[in-house]
């Protein structure tokens, strides 16, 4: 084994919504890998904070403001990308929402709108990138999936159904371009410390409770955790990976969970 083949050395990595949280993570293990490194954010204010960001890190990042769900936007930015940098070597897939919100009490709009940017927009960018990954022999595209992937649990009918579905559009994007060099795998993270999730972090709170008994790592996930299962399967280290969802979750998906005492 070539422990070059972990180098991602001279390859351009494109993720989005990496203004911070996991995608920032992935993002600063990639350039810390040797990428050079795009993302992209919906708002001007969070691409400036994501710029500040890597700034401060001491990478250099090139940010743009786009929608991902929006085609239009999308095949623009895609072609500033490759105008500017020739290529896409890695497509990560991390921009997402989640609304918890009881299925019954959940309206039909805001069901779609979970769809639309975590399944529907991996399918927009994936599409725009794919073609010049096929002129250049190779490519890297990886969706942040979930557990929510495998689960089902109460409030997040639209963010399972999205990420069951993104786990399928992971396993065909491999069976159709496979052929072209290009893998498309997934991450699985498990519940991890992010802005997002530091009101269900408060100690005391039971849902804070309920997942350190369900995790055998017995701890929240950090998102550097996320950063080695990134690196390998953007590297040529996983060239012979295709259509795999690695789940980093500290065993939830393993466990059934405590004996009550």
């Amino acid at each position: 084994m070539d422990m070059k083949d972990f180098s991602l050395e001279g390859k351009v990595a494109w993720v989005t919504g990496a203004s911070y949280g996991i995608g920032f993570a992935i993002a600063s293990a990639y350039a810390t890998a040797g990428a050079k490194i795009v993302f992209n954010d919906i708002k001007e204010e969070l691409v400036e904070k994501g710029l500040a960001a890597y700034k401060e890190a001491g990478i250099e990042a090139t940010g743009y403001v786009c929608d991902v769900t929006n085609e239009e936007q999308v095949e623009e930015t895609t072609k500033k990308i490759l105008d500017k940098f020739g290529k896409i070597d890695i497509l990560v897939n991390n921009a997402g929402i989640i609304k918890r919100i009881p299925m019954l009490e959940m309206k039909a709009s805001e069901f779609r709108q979970v769809i639309d940017v975590d399944l529907n927009a991996p399918f927009i960018v994936s599409k725009a990138v794919i073609p010049s990954m096929i002129k250049n022999g190779h490519g890297k595209i990886i969706n942040i999936c979930s557990m929510m992937s495998e689960l089902g649990r109460e409030t997040v009918s639209a963010y399972a159904a999205a990420k069951g579905g993104l786990k399928m559009l992971t396993r065909n994007i491999a069976s159709e371009y496979g052929q072209y060099n290009i893998q498309c795998n997934g991450i699985g993270p498990g519940y991890i410390e992010t802005p997002q999730t530091a009101p269900l972090r408060v100690p005391g709170n039971p849902f804070n409770e309920f997942i350190l008994a369900k995790t055998p790592a017995n701890r929240w996930g950090k998102t550097e955790d996320l950063q080695g299962p990134a690196v390998f399967l953007a590297s040529d280290a996983s060239n012979f990976v295709n259509g795999h969802v690695l789940y980093v979750d500290g065993g939830i998906l393993a466990y059934i969970g405590k004996q009550p005492q």
